[in-house]
This record gives C-alpha cells, sequence and structure tokens, in this order.
C-alpha cells in the first residue's frame, strides 16, 4: 500500500514533483503519482482525494501552478496531511501559486514549501511518517549527518585551497 500519494496538475510540474518521488525512493516510502487537474476532471480528482485514505496514503504531496487548488482541495477533502508544492509560473513568477496554497481559510491547512520545492515536499512527508517509524526516523537522522558532512567537506576545500581557487 502507497504511504504517500503525489499528485500534480500538469505534466508540465513533473521536473519538480519527481524530485519529491526520488526523495521518498531513498527513503523506502511507498507512494502513488498521478496526473490529475482539479478543474478540468473534478470527478476524478474528487474519487482521489476521497480514496486516497482508504488505499493506505497517510500523506499527500499535491504540485500546482496558477490558482493551485490541487493542495487546497486535497487538504479539504483527505483526513491526513497534505503538503502542497507551488510551482513557478511565466506570469508571477510562482507567487500566484504560493498564495493561493499558503492563504487556506482557518480549519483547512496545508504544509507548503518553497516555489518548486519538490525535494522539501519529500523530506516532509518523511518527516510527517517518521513520527510512527523509528527505522525511518534513524534514516533520517543518518541522511542530517550527510547533509553536515557535505557542507563541512565544502569548507574544508576552501579552507585549503582559498575563494579563488575553490571549485
Amino acid at each position: 500500500m502507497p504511504q504517500v500519494g503525489i499528485v500534480m496538475g500538469s505534466d508540465s510540474d513533473m521536473p519538480v514533483m519527481k524530485k519529491a518521488a526520488e526523495v521518498l525512493e531513498r527513503f523506502g516510502i511507498s507512494f502513488t503519482m498521478r496526473i490529475i487537474s482539479a478543474h478540468r476532471e473534478p470527478d476524478v480528482f474528487f474519487d482521489y482525494a476521497r480514496q486516497a485514505e482508504s488505499e493506505g496514503v497517510k500523506v499527500i504531496i499535491a504540485g500546482a501552478g496558477m490558482a493551485a487548488h490541487l493542495p487546497g482541495m486535497c487538504a479539504a477533502i483527505f483526513p491526513m496531511p497534505v503538503i502542497g508544492v507551488p510551482m513557478h509560473t511565466s506570469s508571477l513568477g510562482g507567487r500566484d501559486s504560493l498564495y493561493s496554497i499558503v492563504q487556506m481559510p482557518s480549519g483547512i491547512p496545508v504544509a507548503t514549501v518553497a516555489i518548486g520545492g519538490g525535494t522539501n515536499a519529500g523530506i516532509l512527508a518523511a518527516k510527517i511518517l517518521a513520527v510512527s517509524d523509528k527505522a525511518l526516523l534513524e534514516k533520517l537522522k543518518e541522511y542530517s549527518e550527510e547533509q553536515k558532512k557535505s557542507v563541512m567537506d565544502k569548507d574544508a576545500r576552501l579552507q585549503q585551497s582559498g575563494y579563488r581557487d575553490y571549485e
């Protein structure tokens, strides 16, 4: 059974949402991925959001651009956490998407990551699931240590080579 549902309104969102999927794969978290337009096929969308819980989904990662109704509507129907991923748009640079997702009415929260933040959406979903999964929590701790080591290695290279020779 999938623990995370990844849903996006358009295949143009795939490069960002693929990053969330890659994070989930790294941590061994099962997921499904769908392209569903809340505006163009509302019946399909409503079925997806209503059935996700019974299919074992514990977190939905929903990406959307422009009006960005997909994450908010998921949160209105799906009883567990929804993470919204605002997409970059050509007209307003993604601010329209960000504001639409983050400005939900009281009682309908959507956790929101940065514009184009697919990686952080995957990590946040993993952290939510780790609340009740000690093995996953240990994987997340190891990941954090890897992140720390990466920065320390970069600093060590800088200290050795100086900023002019840093590559």
